[in-house]
């Protein structure tokens, strides 16, 4: 779940006189919209493009021709607050409401008040918005309720005269996010980015701390590959380097105050990062990253002892070292952070690396004059592929990546529905996707991220271009199917994990009281029906070898028994090295 809102700046609110002038502009109603309008906006805004500005004409033209119908509606969507949502809610509703005649609104809220009010709308059938651009983290959720709109029959249907035919869904890297079992499409993504690991670039290359890392630990100071290296690096830099010009220096960053944004830091794939749960690409299967077994479209448990992970030795081991590396290595201050307070530190110049590190932070990251930028404006730092724990094998997801999603509710009339899905359509078009992705940095398309104008770019962004364009890309991914009912599943994370955080209880029994918690909630959904066929359908608990066992036997991998040893040798990899091995062009359609 995207937890940057907590963060980040809100919408800009224009003054008095500026919007009263727009409002008096949108009453002028349909005599607004056209071709001229469209003109202006790629003149003066929708540059560059992947298309022509001739090819960004003709798919404007196709906008204001299915918007005719529409004309003078008023119309509200809403996000969250990101830097890519404020600049759709200050300049693309704007051009979009010039350019059809549709009065659009797009409200920027905090990301919990998204999921209240959305969950709301879903209870009540009440319409609250018209479009939502909601995380595709619930799509567990949106596809068991049956309250979302099902985008695949949707654009053949319903939707069928006012669904772009240069959509190209097939140009969207991330259109598995939003779909659900049944093969259907019930988001589309708006947004994306990922979580990765962030180092400081200029500090690895020194000669003398590269001497000294490979004569303690007798491999080279580099990309950690694994959570083995990951700790030797953080160790190093902490209770060796201790300072760099004359500053005190850290060798990772983390938070650990019991606040709803230590849920996230959890949900948001540290389990599987560190080997939890399943092969699988997007998710584990049978169990993913949660922790939650699926048979067919129905999970059937959380606790080991019903054939989930999610007190798992995998998970206790994620959990163990977040603690002991948060108490270790990181700022002392740190341990009462929350996401929103830890966020802005390692731009302040102490941190060595983080390995849970949002891509959505780079354009703060790159500002001029930080003290992790160079004054010829690159980076001192670069993020790269997170590191692996010691139960992770080749096939598992290895991080999260968020994807704010187009979702559209069947509860909002077909009328609204239809000038709603214009909307959502157009901030996701070909003619202003890659300008946004140049504001935002949180690619949807992969036309953009090969686009001539991010290549040039790439060396300012520290690693972010060379990452979307790698194969590594497909390993991080959102919450998936597995998860029943995200809303009510995801605020028991940190409630149970902000005990082990505390050290009121230990990592196992924490995890323990979590998954006997997840336990609970779909033992009720199982038992109210709610949730037809892919309801839950709880397996009965037995033992925890009975499940070791059968895992061997089926040849899966959850739950995996303990490891003798936790902590393999380090491994790492020489950055420029790596990045000189992904490909240098785009794969083939088709």
């Amino acid at each position: 779940m995207t937890t940057l809102s907590r963060t980040l700046t809100s919408k800009t609110v224009a003054s008095l006189a500026g919007a009263s002038l727009f409002a008096l502009a949108l009453a002028a109603g349909p005599a607004l919209a056209g071709p001229e309008e469209a003109r202006k906006w790629i003149d003066s805004e929708f540059q560059p493009s992947t298309l022509s500005k001739e090819q960004q004409q003709k798919e404007m033209e196709w906008f204001i021709n299915a918007a005719k119908p529409f004309a003078g509606m008023e119309i509200n969507i809403v996000s969250e607050t990101i830097t890519t949502h404020e600049y759709e809610a200050k300049t693309l509703a704007k051009a979009f409401s010039e350019i059809t005649g549709i009065k659009l609104t797009h409200d920027l809220i905090q990301e919990g008040d998204v999921v209240e009010k959305i969950q709301t709308q879903m209870q009540s059938g009440k319409n609250i918005y018209d479009g939502w651009i909601n995380d595709s983290d619930l799509i567990g959720t949106h596809f068991r309720y049956k309250q979302a709109t099902n985008l695949t029959d949707w654009m053949v249907g319903p939707g069928k005269d006012v669904t772009n035919p240069q959509l190209d869904i097939d140009d969207f890297i991330g259109k598995s996010f939003g779909t659900g079992p049944d093969g259907k499409l019930y988001q589309l993504p708006v947004q994306q980015f990922a979580n990765l690991y962030w180092f400081r670039y200029d500090w690895f290359q020194r000669a003398d701390l590269k001497e000294k890392f490979k004569a303690k630990y007798g491999y080279d100071l580099g990309v950690p590959v694994n959570w083995s290296a990951y700790e030797d690096i953080a160790e190093f830099f902490t209770n060796d380097v201790k300072e760099i010009d004359g500053t005190k220096v850290f060798g990772h960053m983390d938070y650990g105050k019991k606040d709803p944004s230590l849920g996230w830091r959890f949900t948001d794939a540290w389990l599987s990062m560190a080997g939890n749960g399943d092969k699988g690409i997007p998710n584990g299967l049978p169990v993913d990253e949660w922790g939650i077994r699926m048979e067919g479209c129905r999970p059937v448990g959380s606790a080991v002892e019903r054939g989930g992970d999610t007190n798992g030795p995998a998970a206790v081991y994620s959990i163990t070292k977040y603690v002991d590396w948060l108490k270790k290595y990181a700022p002392p201050q740190a341990q009462g952070m929350t996401f929103g307070e830890s966020g802005p530190v390692p731009a302040q110049g102490t941190i060595a690396q983080q390995m849970f590190w949002y891509t959505a932070f780079t354009a703060d990251m790159v500002k001029p004059g930080l003290p992790v930028m160079s004054s010829d404006g690159k980076p001192k730092w670069r993020m790269a592929p997170s590191p692996k724990g010691a139960y992770w094998k080749d096939g598992m997801k290895l991080g999260y990546q968020d994807a704010g999603s187009a979702t559209l509710l069947n509860s909002t009339p077909v009328e609204r529905r239809k000038a709603a899905w214009l909307y959502l359509q157009f901030i996701v078009s070909k003619t202003v996707s890659l300008k946004k992705s140049h504001v935002g940095l949180t690619f949807i398309r992969e036309s953009d991220i090969w686009d001539k104008s991010f290549t040039e770019r790439a060396p300012q962004l520290g690693g972010l271009i060379e990452f979307y364009r790698s194969p590594a890309r497909v390993q991080w991914t959102p919450t998936g199917n597995n998860v029943p009912d995200y809303p009510r599943l995801a605020q028991l994370w940190w409630q149970n994990i902000g005990d082990a955080s505390s050290g009121a209880k230990t990592p196992q029994a924490a995890m323990d009281a979590l998954a006997a918690a997840q336990d609970s909630v779909m033992e009720r959904l199982e038992r109210s029906g709610v949730q037809g066929d892919c309801g839950p359908k709880l397996n009965p608990r037995t033992t925890a070898e009975e499940w070791f066992a059968k895992a061997e036997k089926a040849g899966t991998l959850a739950p995996q028994r303990k490891l003798t040893n936790e902590k393999p040798k380090g491994e790492t990899i020489d950055y420029d090295t790596l990045i000189k091995s992904w490909p240098a062009s785009p794969p083939k359609r088709g």
